[in-house]
């Protein structure tokens, strides 16, 4: 079902780089979305690994954002600013014997292909801030509906088991940072790349662990390099120029199966958007996970 609350959108970059033009798409489909039903857009920006961000690069993210026509309706979220929150409904869950200590290895899982098998679950193993912590997880199936995507179930406990909500490193794990930040920012609608389709389980039992309603999905195609690799910053892709802004929109909206006529080919940025939100149909978009970049865009 449909929320019932006003649609709120976001996009949540990393500052792990520059924003390349997978960003962009991922960006534009979120903010499109957002627009067409009178909706609030917001920016968050997720630094929860900080080792991995680079400095100054969530402002440059934002200005090219801007210069692209994309602003966030709303006060920008860190998730740096929000580690107590995390902190706190860990703490709950230990508590509650929801989650647990965990002081496993990768070598010591590897031979489980990736599915915890719940070596610590009876342990009781005490607070060490060089421990992971684990949430349990239901045997069940827990299905995800999407927008565009077929529905995806996964059964946590044999797929995945127990899996990681603050790492041994003391950083929080996404899957619990992104639902709280959600809930925190009021998001209604949650547009990102399908990459994510498979996470989204895991996520949605954190909502059914917290009592909230879950946001609607729409997990749109990745674009995908000839070698095979999504379009990222660990991989170098090229930076967005935010003077080609009119142009890359353009080539976006192409990406995105919006078929902008050949006329805004030489439009604004404003020009561009405006089109772009008044003729918005996400249906258009392919029920895939990916997209080939090259022999589209190249």
């Amino acid at each position: 079902m449909p929320p019932a609350a006003p649609y709120v959108g976001r996009f949540a970059p990393t500052p792990s780089g520059h924003l390349h033009f997978g960003s962009l798409v991922a960006a534009l489909a979120s903010y499109l979305d957002a627009r067409q039903q009178q909706g609030h857009w917001l920016i968050r920006v997720e630094d929860l690994d900080q080792p991995r961000s680079i400095p100054g690069a969530s402002q440059q993210i934002i200005d090219t954002l801007a210069c692209y026509g994309m602003h966030s309706d709303g006060e920008i979220l860190y998730q740096h600013d929000r580690l107590a929150r995390y902190q706190a409904q860990i703490a709950q869950w230990l508590g509650e014997g929801k989650a647990y200590y965990c002081d496993c290895s990768r070598r010591d899982l590897a031979e489980f292909d990736g599915i915890y098998p719940g070596t610590c679950r009876q342990r009781q193993l005490p607070p060490a801030d060089d421990h992971a912590i684990r949430l349990i997880v239901p045997d069940q199936q827990i299905t995800t509906l999407d927008r565009l995507q077929p529905p995806f179930s996964q059964n946590l406990a044999t797929s995945l088991g127990d899996f990681i909500i603050r790492r041994r490193d003391g950083i929080f794990a996404y899957q619990l940072a992104v639902v709280l930040d959600d809930i925190a920012q009021g998001i209604t609608d949650v547009v990102r790349g399908a990459d994510l389709l498979d996470s989204t389980p895991r996520q949605q039992w954190i909502y059914q662990l917290l009592g909230q309603p879950l946001p609607r999905y729409l997990h749109i195609p990745l674009l995908m390099r000839a070698d095979g690799e999504k379009l990222s910053k660990r991989l170098g892709s090229t930076p967005l120029d935010p003077a080609q802004a009119p142009t890359q929109l353009f080539r976006a909206l192409q990406a995105l199966a919006q078929n902008p006529p050949a006329r805004l080919r030489s439009a604004s940025v404003d020009e561009l958007l405006n089109w772009a939100i008044a003729h918005w149909q996400p249906q258009h978009l392919s029920a895939t996970p990916s997209l080939p970049y090259d022999a589209r865009f190249d």
